[in-house]
């Protein structure tokens, strides 16, 4: 299993790279974007929240907003460390603080949650490539910090069933 200090140090080494892969395939554009997502996935919604980690201290006082998070999802299982699942669930929960954070700040004028996701979604339907390519950069920092952990599928995958 990798520490945190090299799973960081991987994130940054092969962030250009996957991004000069991905401008020769699809552009310079998506390039950019693969490649800050990348680094983003890897250094701020790492598969470590679940544990104190850089990743978690790197969002400074904003870290007390994966207390929660880091209480209910167990450090490596399915949930922060399982392929697709451990991002989405990641994105779903910044994204529900998000909206609590709009539901809070109405008052002072902000979007409510509802008009939020109306703006959400307005935006991924116009944008589809865009936020394409953002959970593809996302998902492929998760890949490479799984794959550096030498288990990319967590053991829940492979438990039999007691029936």
């Amino acid at each position: 299993m990798t520490s945190g200090n090299n799973h960081d140090k991987a994130t940054k080494l092969l962030c250009l790279p996957f991004g000069l892969c991905i401008s020769l395939f699809l552009g310079i554009e998506n390039g950019l974007i693969g490649l800050i997502s990348f680094l983003v996935g890897g250094l701020w919604l790492s598969p470590d929240l679940d544990t104190k980690s850089n990743a978690s201290k790197r969002w400074g006082i904003l870290s007390l907003l994966w207390m929660p998070y880091r209480k209910l999802i167990p450090h490596r299982s399915l949930f922060s460390h399982g392929p697709l699942i451990g991002t989405s669930i990641r994105l779903f929960y910044i994204g529900s603080i998000g909206f609590l954070g709009l539901s809070i700040l109405h008052p002072l004028g902000l979007p409510t949650p509802s008009d939020g996701i109306k703006i959400l979604f307005t935006n991924f339907s116009a944008h589809k490539a865009i936020f394409s390519m953002i959970i593809f950069g996302l998902e492929a920092s998760t890949w490479l910090h799984l794959i550096q952990d030498g288990d990319p599928l967590p053991s829940e995958l492979f438990k039999k069933s007691n029936h």
